[in-house]
C-alpha cells in the first residue's frame, strides 16, 4: 500500500495532468471571438485535446508495462509543460490546435499514475486506492474549469496556459522526488507491447464490455461540459468566463461518488453502483433540459450526471483491473482509449447539436447517448455485473 504522502502527491499529479485537457472549456466562448472562429469550430479545441489524448493511451501508456515508471512519468510532465507555454504562445488557430493536441497526447500521465498506485496497493485495497487517486482526477477535471476561469477574467485565456506550464514544472520535480521507481514486468518489445494492447479487448469480455460502457459515459459527461459554455454565455445566462468556471464547482461531487464506488466495488457490488449511475445519467439529462432557462435545474443536472459519470468509470476500473496484474498499463490503454474516443466523439456532437438545434439539441443528444449506455448494459449485464472473470490466456 503506498504511503499517505505518495497517495496524496500522486491524487494531485492525476489531478494536474487531466486538468491540462479541460481549461478550455469554459473559455471556448473568448477563444472563438479572440480568433474568430464559430462555436462549432471552437469545440474542435477539445475535440483536438480529446484526440490527442487517444492517440496518448494508444501509443504512450503501454510503455507503463515496460518503462521504469518513475522516469517515465517525469519526463511526461516536463513535457506537458512545455505543450502547455506552446498553447499559450499560439498566435493562431492552427498552432492552438497543435499545442492542445500535443497537451493531450502527453498527459496520459494521469493514465500510468492510476495502475500504478493499484499495483502499490494490497489486492483487498486496491478498489479505495483507485477510487482515491481518481478523486485527484475528478477534481482536476472541474477545478481546471474553475481555475481557468478565474485566471482568464485576470490577465486573459492564455495566462492560463502559462500558470500551467509552470505548475507542471514544479510537479515534475516533486514527482521525481516522491515516487518510488518501479519497473513493468510485461517482458515484451514496444511493438508486442501494442498488438497485445488490441488483443486483450479480444480475449477479455470483460474489458470489452466495460469499454464499451465508459465510452458512452464520458461522451455523456463530454458533450454537457463542451456545450455548457455556450449556453452560460448566451442571452439566457450572460455569464463571465469566471462565473462559467464557478459552476464546475458544482461537479465536484463527482469526487464523493469516486470515492464510495470504489469502497463498494470492494465489497463486490459492481452492479449495483453500475445500474444506479446508469439511470442517474439517463435521468440527469432531464433536469439539464430544464436548466436552459432556470439555474437550480442545471446544477442538479450537473451534480447528478458527474455522480453517475464517476460511479461507471470507478466501477470500470476496479473490474478490468482484476483481469491480469501484469499488464494493467495495457489494460489501462484499451479501456482509456475506447473512453476518450467517446470523448472527443461527445465533444465534436455537441458543437455540432449546439449550432444546429441549441441547448434541447444538446439535451436530446445526452440523452440518447444515456439510453444507448443502458441498453449496452442490459445486454452484457452477465459479462459485465458479477465482477471480473478470471484471466484466459497471456497477453
Amino acid at each position: 500500500m503506498p504511503g499517505r504522502r505518495t497517495l496524496l502527491v500522486m491524487s494531485v499529479a492525476v489531478g494536474l495532468c487531466v486538468a491540462s485537457n479541460y481549461y478550455a472549456q469554459p473559455l471556448l466562448d473568448t477563444i472563438a471571438h479572440d480568433l474568430s472562429l464559430s462555436s462549432a469550430a471552437a469545440s474542435l479545441v477539445v475535440t483536438a485535446a480529446q484526440v490527442g489524448y487517444v492517440l496518448g493511451l494508444v501509443l504512450v501508456l503501454p510503455l507503463g508495462d515496460l518503462l521504469e515508471r518513475r522516469r517515465l512519468v517525469c519526463a511526461l510532465t516536463l513535457a506537458t509543460a512545455c505543450s502547455l507555454a506552446l498553447t499559450a504562445i499560439a498566435p493562431n488557430t492552427t498552432l492552438l490546435l497543435i499545442g492542445t493536441t500535443l497537451t493531450g497526447l502527453l498527459s496520459v500521465t494521469a493514465q500510468i499514475l492510476v495502475p500504478f498506485a493499484a499495483d502499490l496497493a494490497l489486492p483487498e485495497q486496491r478498489g479505495r486506492t483507485v477510487g482515491t487517486v481518481m478523486t485527484g482526477l475528478v477534481l482536476g477535471m472541474l477545478l481546471a474549469r474553475t481555475a481557468s476561469g478565474a485566471l482568464a477574467s485576470v490577465g486573459g485565456w492564455r495566462t492560463v496556459y502559462w500558470v500551467a506550464a509552470a505548475a507542471m514544472l514544479v510537479l515534475t520535480a516533486t514527482l521525481h522526488r516522491v515516487l518510488p521507481q518501479y519497473r513493468g514486468g510485461a517482458g515484451l518489445r514496444y511493438g508486442q507491447l501494442l498488438r497485445s494492447t488490441g488483443r486483450l479487448l479480444i480475449d477479455e469480455p470483460v474489458l470489452r464490455a466495460r469499454s464499451a460502457i465508459g465510452m458512452l459515459a464520458f461522451a455523456c459527461f463530454s458533450v454537457l461540459w463542451t456545450a455548457l459554455a455556450f449556453l452560460l454565455s448566451g442571452p439566457d445566462y450572460r455569464w463571465s468566463d469566471s462565473e462559467i468556471g464557478l459552476l464546475g464547482l458544482a461537479g465536484a461531487a463527482g469526487a464523493v461518488a469516486a470515492q464510495a464506488a470504489g469502497r463498494l466495488a470492494d465489497r463486490g457490488r459492481t452492479t449495483l453502483t453500475t445500474v444506479t449511475s446508469a439511470l442517474l445519467l439517463l435521468g440527469s439529462w432531464w433536469a439539464l433540459a430544464l436548466g436552459a432557462h432556470l439555474l437550480a435545474a442545471l446544477i442538479i443536472g450537473i451534480v447528478l450526471l458527474d455522480l453517475a459519470h464517476q460511479g461507471v468509470h470507478i466501477t470500470n476500473q476496479s473490474l478490468i483491473y482484476a483481469l491480469r496484474p501484469e499488464a494493467r498499463g495495457r489494460i489501462t490503454s484499451a479501456y482509456m482509449t475506447c473512453y476518450f474516443i467517446g470523448g472527443a466523439v461527445g465533444s465534436a456532437l455537441a458543437g455540432a447539436a449546439h449550432a444546429h438545434a441549441g441547448w434541447n439539441g444538446v439535451c436530446v443528444l445526452g440523452a440518447a447517448l444515456a439510453l444507448l449506455l443502458c441498453l449496452v448494459w442490459a445486454a452484457t449485464r452477465r459479462t459485465t455485473g458479477g465482477g471480473a472473470q478470471q484471466s484466459r490466456g497471456v497477453a
